[in-house]
Order: structure tokens, then C-alpha cells, then sequence
């Protein structure tokens, strides 16, 4: 569709409800007229038709017509919001996402609206439709569960027909096509293994998420990692796990992480949390870190630093992936037009005491 032309009519429109002292509940002109004045076809007046809703300049009564919502004047004071939705926000990294989102979107007069999912996608699909009802003027989403197929696929094809901005952070469902801001995690995935081979381990395990996709990132780099160097694929140690089982996993699967460490001297973590709780384990179990096992965890959080040994991480971009998000997202919505403008951040690997070369 020809971008510029639905963007005309939707200028030509606030222009003219303002220079013909349009007011709320007027009768606006049908698609049918707006097609005759412009010489576009429908499916261009209905592109600017829906952005002018977004925008609550114009609104549809079933059977009646399309009607002046807000003039141009008064849309003009109030406040634009942008619909955030995250997974999680209480802790972990994603504060300082959401702060750099937060700080972008406020140096621009711009609201924020926040909501949680904690990873389910049913709670994804009640944040969009709310965000949807309330006409914010774009959204920052971070996708729930992004490894398994997407049952809101009908609510984004909705977004994106109504020209509402819309980016991706952290991960991205694999089908949809609108930009993501995230860590390379495929690139995480092949330093952390990097590492660790280079300090001479060659029995390398993995704990890894599957319902993320972030974590199949991760497994990808992690194995073409031991593949360039030769190495066997380590299926039997690479111990798959769901988001909802991180608080149970090593109680619920204990003889399992023992098996896989039994056969290994290192281990890559999905994220630092989970390479905290495998420190825990370790030491309850007489393993010691790194004497006897090295630990690589995943985004350099805070829990990285004050864990007792303190923990070998692979960098993330936290508030900077948050403000370039806003930044690109604000960009989309000053220029009316949905981007394809994805952004990886390279990792980079912090080397503290939970890693050691073999035989040291």
C-alpha cells in the first residue's frame, strides 16, 4: 500500500475539520466520498480511516457513518500515551528496561502505560485488547512465551491495520514481522560457549528454556559454538525447561541436573537467575565452583555480582535496549509509517570467579 497516500488523507482531514470549525459528534464524509475526492482506492481510505480512530479524531457508528471524535485542537492537548507490556517488571532486569523506556518517552512530552503478563499469553491478550480500547498511540511489547506459536497472531494483524506503531524488545514471535530491539542472543549463546572452550572444557552442559525463544537463540549459538570447534552435540546435556518451571526446577528435577553435571565441567545458563540457583545447588551437592564445575550465566544482572561466587555473565543492554525501543517507536509514530528497522545489540562477556580453565 502506498504509504504517502493514506497519509495525505489523514493531514487532509485534521486540516479540514479544523479550518471548517468541525466539533465533536459532526457527521465526517463516508468512505465512499473520501474515495471520489482523493481518487484512491477503498482499501487507502480505510488505512486513513483507521489511524484517525486510533488517533480518537474520527469514530464509526455501526450504520450510521463516521463521526468527528476530537478536533484537531483538542487532540492537541491531551497527552500521548504509549502502551508498554512486559512480562515481568518487579525485579531482574527489567526495571531498567522500563526506566529507559520511561526516560525516552517522557524528554518527548510522551505518557507511559505499563502492564504485566508474567508470561502468559492469555494475560498478553487482555493487555492488547485494553491498550487497543484505550487508543494508545503505539506499543512497546515484550512477547509472552515467544518460542511456541502465537494464539494473538489476529490482534497484531489488527494493530497493524489500524497503523498502530509497534515494537518488539527482548524477542519476537518468529512469524511476525515488525521490528525487534533485543540482545543478540544468538551471539550470547555462542560466547558463552566460546569462553568456556577456550578454558579448555570440552564436556560443556545447558540449561536452557524452550518456551522462549530467546533460549533457542541461545541453544543455536551455544551449539554452532561446539560444532566450529569440532565438538560433539551434547544433546543428552542440555537440559530443556519451561518458564514456569524455573522456581521448582532443581527440586522437581534433581536427579536430572545431577546427571547432566555428572558428565560435565562446565555449564551455560539460559540467565543469571538460573545460574544463581545452580550455584545453590552445586553447593549443597559438594560441587564446587569453579574448581570442579565453571558456570556462565546470561544478562549481567545485579544477582550476578552479589551471588557468593560471584558469576562469569554475558552482557545485556538493559536500559539501553529500553531507550532505543521509545526512540525507534517515537520515530514511527512522527512519520505515520511502520518500520521493518530491527536493532541487535552484540553481547559482550564479563569474566568473573564462577569460570576456570581445566586444571587450573
Amino acid at each position: 500500500m502506498n504509504n504517502y497516500k493514506y497519509r495525505a488523507i489523514v493531514d487532509w482531514a485534521k486540516r479540514y475539520i479544523e479550518e471548517n470549525d468541525l466539533t465533536a459528534g459532526e457527521k465526517f464524509y463516508s468512505e465512499t466520498e473520501l474515495c471520489e475526492i482523493h481518487h484512491v482506492s477503498r482499501q487507502t481510505v480505510r488505512q486513513a480511516l483507521a489511524v484517525l480512530e486510533r488517533q480518537n479524531i474520527l469514530t464509526k457508528k455501526h450504520g450510521s457513518g463516521t463521526f468527528v471524535q476530537t478536533t484537531r485542537h483538542e487532540k492537541a492537548n491531551a497527552i500521548p500515551t504509549v502502551g508498554v507490556i512486559a512480562t515481568y517488571f518487579s525485579d531482574y532486569i527489567f526495571p531498567s528496561i522500563v526506566t529507559g523506556i520511561e526516560r525516552e518517552l517522557a524528554k518527548n512530552n510522551m505518557a507511559m502505560q505499563l502492564t504485566t503478563t508474567h508470561n502468559h499469553v492469555a494475560e498478553e491478550t487482555r493487555a492488547l485488547q485494553a491498550m487497543l480500547a484505550q487508543g494508545v498511540d503505539g506499543l512497546i511489547v515484550e512477547p509472552s512465551k515467544s518460542g511456541l506459536p502465537n494464539p494473538n497472531t489476529a490482534l497484531y494483524d489488527e494493530i497493524r491495520a489500524r497503523g498502530i506503531p509497534l515494537i518488539f524488545f527482548n524477542a519476537k514471535y518468529p512469524q511476525s514481522d515488525f521490528p525487534l530491539i533485543a540482545m543478540d542472543d544468538k551471539e550470547a549463546g555462542r560466547c558463552a560457549a566460546e569462553h568456556l572452550i577456550s578454558l579448555g572444557h570440552t564436556s560443556v552442559s545447558a540449561l536452557l528454556v524452550f518456551d522462549d525463544y530467546q533460549g533457542q537463540l541461545r541453544y543455536k549459538g551455544f551449539v554452532e559454538c561446539l560444532m566450529a570447534h569440532g565438538l560433539p552435540i551434547p544433546e543428552e546435556r542440555v537440559l530443556w525447561f519451561s518458564t514456569g518451571e524455573w522456581d521448582e526446577l532443581f527440586a522437581v528435577s534433581k536427579e536430572r541436573v545431577t546427571a547432566m553435571l555428572s558428565a560435565s565441567t562446565a555449564v551455560m545458563c539460559y540467565n543469571d537467575k538460573i545460574a544463581v540457583e545452580l550455584l545453590d545447588f552445586c553447593k549443597k551437592a559438594g560441587i564446587r565452583v569453579p574448581e570442579d564445575m565453571s558456570v556462565v550465566g546470561i544478562d549481567d544482572s545485579s544477582l550476578a555480582e552479589r551471588c557468593e561466587v560471584p558469576l562469569t555473565s554475558v552482557s545485556h543492554p538493559k536500559q539501553k535496549l529500553g531507550e532505543k525501543s521509545a526512540a525507534l517507536l517515537l520515530e514511527m509514530i512522527k512519520t505515520g509509517a511502520q518500520s521493518d528497522q530491527s536493532y541487535l545489540y552484540k553481547p559482550r562477556l564479563i569474566v568473573r570467579a564462577s569460570t576456570r580453565a581445566v586444571g587450573e
